[in-house]
């Protein structure tokens, strides 16, 4: 199993320079990637919001080690800007980028810029932009980049789309304050056979170590530190990333 820290991109972490910083300590205390959130807005329309494409961009020009793990809601985007934006980023980073698609989790996000939110169609354009997204960095001579499928359990639909490509990152309920149960995740790393397998979730520091060896057996390949707003500010999410990943 590896260990990333789990970045948002709204509210307190809604500032590209201090998503840098944290994700430049996360490399120096021996995690070994960063996951950033994809939105345009957010619940509370009073917070600012950064955008993970230059978060990730400057993660890349500042770090040599650290796996970029991005996610990108590919249906509210042009297809032909995804691909050129993660190929460069990709790129800069000596190949340690990660794309996790996802349809994401605000309807206002389609609805406010003229997108249709319905979730079929959001899943038909993502069937569609994967592809599309694919084929366009053969013909750019891009290196392929992993494509991770988010998935919200228990719907599977997403899983089975994640079964096609690299890997995914099935959601759980509560999973940022609770324990997911562990034959939940079972469960969704089934459809996943010999692919990556991230779980979002928190631990206090390495010596919850142990609690995670059960999710390792069961599948998980990527745990990813959830760090935000929920439990404090950026000087609790930075003392949580110096204490160090949670490796057995």
């Amino acid at each position: 199993m590896r260990f990333a820290v789990g970045l948002p991109t709204v509210g307190p972490f809604g500032d590209v320079r201090a998503l840098l910083d944290l994700a430049v300590a996360a490399e120096e205390y021996g995690w070994d990637g960063v996951h950033l959130w994809d939105h345009l807005l957010y619940h509370d329309d009073t917070w600012p919001v950064a955008s993970p494409t230059v978060a990730a961009a400057a993660i890349a020009a500042a770090t040599s080690r650290l796996q970029i793990i991005l996610t990108v809601a590919v249906p509210r985007r042009q297809v032909q800007e995804v691909a050129l934006d993660t190929a460069g980023i990709d790129a800069l980073s000596g190949r340690r980028l990660t794309l996790v698609a996802t349809l994401g989790s605000i309807d206002r996000e389609y609805s406010d810029f003229g997108l249709d939110p319905d979730l079929r169609a959001r899943g038909r354009a993502m069937d569609e932009r994967l592809a599309r997204l694919q084929e366009l960095w053969r013909e750019w001579s891009a290196p392929p980049i992993p494509i991770w499928c988010a998935a919200k359990w228990p719907r599977t639909v997403g899983l089975k789309r994640a079964a096609r490509f690299d890997g995914a990152m099935p959601i759980f309920e509560d999973q940022r304050i609770a324990p997911v149960p562990l034959e939940d995740f079972a469960g969704a790393a089934s459809y996943v056979p010999g692919r990556d397998v991230a779980l979002e979730g928190f631990t206090d520091g390495p010596a919850d170590a142990s609690r995670l060896i059960p999710y390792a057996e069961a599948g998980a390949t990527w745990w990813i530190e959830a760090l935000g707003y929920w439990r404090g500010d950026l000087d609790a999410a930075r003392a949580r990333i110096t204490a160090g990943p949670p490796r057995p």
